[in-house]
């Protein structure tokens, strides 16, 4: 490709520049003025198909498994999306037109990668230029119109090897969880890793014991002063007063030479120390130094984002992108702390115009890097320009969230280049000898407070912290009198404090970006989208802002642990990415690191052997989690529920129930069920089957069970014996040899949900047989349409075909006549209230992807999803008639379906007159 030293440059022409998205090329367009043509490529215009997609002739190839050729050094098979031929077509008639392309794409590998498939589809004729730029400013386009180059092809290489990868990892060991565990799960590179963590973070917390400690506190004031201040007992006749982190998490004091005070001593002693003459046994004061924060990275600012906004990952990178796209700010996707010349400048200038010359330091603050491979984009997150605009200055053009995000990142890069802030910190030690429970004894205080004289870069900025286990207040800004040693003190409201240690925090989103960063698992543009599809795969969910895990995570992660174990090993995975980053760097070849992760050698198994020789996994004991003796959490195909082996006495009959089961509250965090917890949900189970009796119309046996979506009524279908089975009528084949005898097919037993007001312990057989005989038809009206009464999601409700009307109570569904039937539909029919209230039904979690499952309506009626499927709601279901049950099977069916394939018809030829 011509670059600006190899190739001469057309005095005038268009110039066609191709970006990734609309909003960048508007933005862009602005900028470089006549001349210019700015066309969006809408991110990537080719990608690998699903191999279920591929040509007949590639499936049966070494094609066909991935859409990767294994036998060819792992050449991907892209194919141009069906969503972009449209977009490639414009792309291409825009160039005819053009003397010179510009591939203006982001310069990282993602937007590298995107620049080469745009030469590899448009295959130009005219010149084309590299052109790359951290921030969408004029002078920044300036000096990128200046800087052209190559394309990188390192970088191309190192993005096409990770979607190679990341394919090789998912289609290799995703059916393995299919099989194992549930339908519709995923493995991940990074996801699964990230997952580890979180279900890690949970195992601890659930082997966690607490323990119990006692301190002392007290108010003292010097006698010539009546300025009093707070201490804490540091120690007891020479020990230290054991704290929190004297304790390891199985409840166990590690701490050496600590006194662990107990709750009786601890209150003898401060009834003691009530009459004690304290005096003060040292005063120090140290000089307090703080230097500002690090301007932004990505992980940074969606960690600061999360602490002080509340924004989640994603939510932070998608108003992130906007402000970037719209010149207000630098690329968002970056591991790199550093600023320009121009930054620092602007940054130092504008902190002496706002608040003084002495906030300013003589020398420029340089940050060093914390990552060693930071080099994609070279700059850290900042405001756009030579010269920054305050958040006074564009607020106007920014609102809500943008405004929020784009202040921060102002304040932090500002802040980045001030002073440091000032101040010290004093420590007073005062004691007493006292008469305690042990005799004479001492103990001694100790209290701490920092002044902050000259607040510097706290003046603009102050990072925020996330939750750390065992932290104490902040003595920041905490003035203690001017005492000086010896000086006698007044002693008051001495009291025994108790304590209980805590567990290790759950992640937050903030916290476990943090996390991913310091083990160098994932890149900054992966960050956001790893966190949001462990989410939407059902494996983590936010409670409050913690990170909880499932307990389909619990079973995924025990397989990959047992079954993939360096796959999930964080030194396995940081090192695939130091591989990705070598790549990059032109250091190794992505065909021969690609052929040694999956086909392995001598010393590496590789990951088809792997999967090859996986020999048996029993599921069972994979989704089987003790909990206490005798009870077992098992992870099931509807979810988790709690499996008893001890025999208990039901209480009601007499009778010893072997084994008895107990559904697991979908809110109940995993560390929430203790022993006692499993108990009392064994203890409180409502029978899963009691039986009614035998319906005299068919002689079969009728039990009241409590299912997953309530309880209901149904049949027992027996089993065809051995004399039906052997009388059963033979089939043959043409030759007249017969054919295997078919296995029968099971009728459907009637069933029938119960009414609110009816429980399994106490509904009738008369009951169920009448609840199993609906729906009820009540008749026809006048052109001979049958109306029928039945229950429902929303309760009772008639039904006319495809008209259904919503009644009074459940109990009205026997007693309803066809005249009060007429009469409702004699009424028009009342859509106003219930339309207007979204959704229109809700259903809980999706037991595959683990978010909600809503009924909205849409253009072409209502519809179902869970955020990630969505189903019409069929025309022949009402709204009436519409379960949970129907919705997640919905829901299912179009997952196995897969998305809908486009067709695009071909041209319509035209009539050409035939010439006389």
């Amino acid at each position: 490709m011509p670059t600006k030293a190899t190739a001469a440059k057309p005095k005038s022409g268009k110039k066609l520049v191709i970006v990734e998205s609309p909003a960048k090329s508007k933005t862009i367009g602005k900028y470089l003025g006549e001349g210019f043509v700015v066309e969006a490529s809408i991110g990537h215009i080719r990608d690998l198909p699903q191999p279920s997609d591929l040509p007949a002739e590639l499936k049966k190839t070494s094609i066909g498994k991935f859409a990767v050729d294994l036998d060819n050094d792992f050449k991907p098979y892209y194919v141009v999306s069906p969503d972009k031929k449209k977009k490639v077509a414009e792309l291409k008639a825009a160039l005819k037109d053009a003397d010179e392309l510009y591939l203006a794409t982001d310069g990282d590998r993602e937007g590298e990668a995107i620049a080469w498939h745009l030469l590899e589809v448009l295959k130009p004729k005219v010149p084309v230029y590299r052109m790359t730029f951290a921030e969408i400013t004029k002078e920044s386009l300036q000096r990128a119109l200046g800087n052209l180059r190559d394309l990188d092809t390192d970088l191309v290489d190192a993005q096409e090897t990770r979607r190679v990868l990341d394919r090789l990892y998912g289609y290799e060991i995703s059916p393995v969880l299919w099989r194992k565990v549930s339908r519709g799960l995923s493995a991940g590179r990074v996801q699964s890793v990230v997952t580890r963590m979180v279900v890690v973070r949970e195992r601890e917390r659930m082997a966690f014991r607490s323990a119990s400690y006692w301190d002392l506190a007290g108010t003292f004031t010097p006698l010539n002063s009546d300025e009093a201040f707070r201490a804490k007992l540091a120690s007891l006749d020479g020990q230290r007063v054991a704290s929190g982190r004297d304790f390891n998490d199985a409840g166990e004091l590690t701490g050496k030479n600590v006194a662990h005070l107990r709750e009786e001593s601890a209150k003898a002693i401060a009834s003691a120390l009530e009459t004690a003459d304290f005096t003060v046994r040292s005063m120090e004061h140290k000089p307090y130094t703080r230097r500002p924060a690090a301007p932004f990275t990505t992980s940074t600012l969606q960690q600061e984002a999360g602490r002080k906004l509340r924004f989640s990952s994603k939510s932070t990178m998608q108003v992130a992108q906007r402000l970037y796209e719209n010149g207000y700010i630098t690329y968002m996707r970056t591991d790199s702390s550093a600023l320009s010349d121009e930054a620092v400048n602007a940054a130092r200038r504008q902190a002496a115009e706002l608040y003084g010359t002495e906030f300013v330091p003589q020398a420029k603050r340089v940050y060093a890097n914390k990552s060693a491979n930071a080099q994609e984009a070279h700059e850290a997150v900042r405001p756009a320009g030579d010269s920054f605009r305050t958040p006074a200055q564009v607020a106007g053009a920014l609102k809500g969230d943008e405004f929020k995000l784009y202040e921060l990142i102002w304040k932090r890069t500002v802040a980045s280049q001030m002073a440091d802030a000032k101040g010290s910190t004093a420590t007073i030690r005062l004691g007493a000898a006292f008469t305690g429970p042990s005799g004479n004894q001492d103990a001694e205080f100790s209290a701490s407070g920092t002044v902050i004289t000259f607040r510097g870069f706290l003046a603009a900025y102050e990072e925020g912290k996330d939750e750390v286990r065992g932290s104490e207040d902040s003595d920041a800004d905490r003035r203690l009198p001017n005492v000086k040693e010896n000086d006698a003190l007044r002693a008051a409201d001495v009291a025994a404090l108790g304590h209980e240690t805590s567990p290790p925090p759950r992640f937050t989103e903030a916290s476990l970006t943090k996390e991913m960063e310091e083990r160098d698992i994932g890149r900054p543009s992966t960050y956001a989208s790893t966190l949001s599809t462990i989410m939407d795969r059902g494996y983590v969910r936010k409670q409050g802002s913690a990170l909880v895990p499932s307990w389909v995570a619990f079973s995924v992660v025990r397989l990959l642990e047992q079954h993939f174990t360096d796959y999930v090993d964080y030194k396995f995975t940081a090192g695939m990415e130091t591989g990705l980053d070598r790549i990059a760097k032109g250091e190794e070849v992505g065909a021969n690191w690609l052929k040694h992760f999956y086909f392995g050698d001598d010393h590496d198994a590789g990951l088809l052997n792997i999967v090859n020789n996986l020999g048996e996994i029993d599921a069972r004991e994979i989704n089987s989690i003790p909990i206490t003796d005798g009870i077992t959490l098992r992870v099931g195909k509807f979810g988790p529920y709690l499996e008893s082996s001890v025999p208990t006495l039901d209480e009601k009959t007499g009778e010893i129930i072997e084994s008895a089961r107990a559904n697991v509250p979908e809110d109940l965090a995993p560390d929430e069920l203790t022993a006692e917890k499993a108990v009392e949900l064994m203890n409180t189970a409502a029978p899963e089957e009691r039986v009614l009796g035998t319906d005299p119309a068919t002689g079969r046996s009728v039990v009241a069970k409590n299912g997953r979506y309530g309880a209901y009524v149904t049949e027992i279908i027996p089993e065809p014996t051995a004399e039906e089975l052997a009388n059963a009528p033979v089939e043959y084949y043409k030759n007249g040899k017969p054919k295997p005898p078919k296995k029968p097919v099971k009728a459907k037993p009637q069933t029938g949900s119960l009414f609110k007001s009816m429980t399994v312990e106490e509904v009738t057989l008369d009951q169920a047989l009448q609840l199993m005989s609906l729906p009820r038809v009540l008749g026809a009206d006048a052109e001979g349409h049958e109306i029928t009464v039945q229950n429902g999601r929303f309760g009772p409700y008639l039904k006319k075909g495809t008209d259904s009307r919503s009644i009074g109570t459940e109990e009205e569904i026997f007693t309803i006549t066809l005249e009060d039937a007429l009469a409702v539909y004699s009424q028009p029919k009342q859509r106003g209230a219930r339309a207007a209230v979204p959704p229109l039904a809700e259903f809980g979690e999706d037991p595959v992807s683990g978010k909600a499952i809503v009924v909205k309506e849409g253009r072409f009626g209502p519809y179902i999803t869970d955020g990630v499927t969505n189903i019409t709601v069929p025309r022949d279901t009402s709204m009436e008639e519409l379960t949970r049950e129907r919705a997640v099977e919905l829901l299912a069916d179009k997952r196995e379906r897969g998305p809908v394939k486009r067709t695009t018809k071909a041209p319509a030829k035209r009539k050409v007159a035939a010439k006389k």
